[in-house]
């Protein structure tokens, strides 16, 4: 038995037929080809799935896609503007060497923008309290948090 589920995804209308226990994650990677969103415990302890849904970070592997129904999604491929021209925290996760082997990043910069929105003027503790979901098992975090930092920075002057 399927589900028609319909959302916006990174700006396009897109709709499937799928199971009911089809999480989220398992859409937007099998469905949609969207490979960006990683899947790397499945029990939402590393943050590597995370995604915006209407306009807040959530872990992808959390929740059904037919929970979507009519949302509003945003992954990793989405935060570039259409010419390809990067993201601000994508840069600043360029700049600061924000990444190792990359596999956690495109969940780090999903909650680092939410991070962003939620608190303009956060601090290094803020930061480090906001990226506690996220597992990244390379870096040490110092990078990422100068990475985050750099980011909002760059947000908060309205650089795209």
């Amino acid at each position: 038995m399927s589900t028609k589920v319909s959302m916006t995804v990174n700006g396009r209308k897109v709709s499937a037929d799928v199971e009911p226990r089809t999480l989220l994650v398992q859409y937007l990677r099998e469905h949609l080809g969207l490979t960006g969103t990683h899947v790397g415990c499945d029990t939402t302890q590393c943050g590597c799935c995370a995604i915006h849904l209407n306009g807040e970070a959530v872990k992808s592997c959390t929740i059904l896609a037919v929970q979507c129904e009519g949302a509003d999604v945003v992954t990793i491929e989405g935060l570039a503007s259409p010419d390809g021209e990067l993201h601000p925290m994508q840069k600043a996760f360029w700049e600061h060497h924000g990444l190792q082997c990359g596999f956690c990043t495109p969940g780090m910069v999903m909650v680092a923008c939410d991070i962003a929105r939620r608190k303009p003027d956060a601090d290094e503790a803020t930061i480090r309290h906001g990226l506690e979901g996220n597992i990244c098992r390379c870096t040490g975090y110092q990078h990422i948090v100068e990475a985050v930092h750099s980011g909002i920075q760059a947000m908060n002057q309205g650089k795209r």
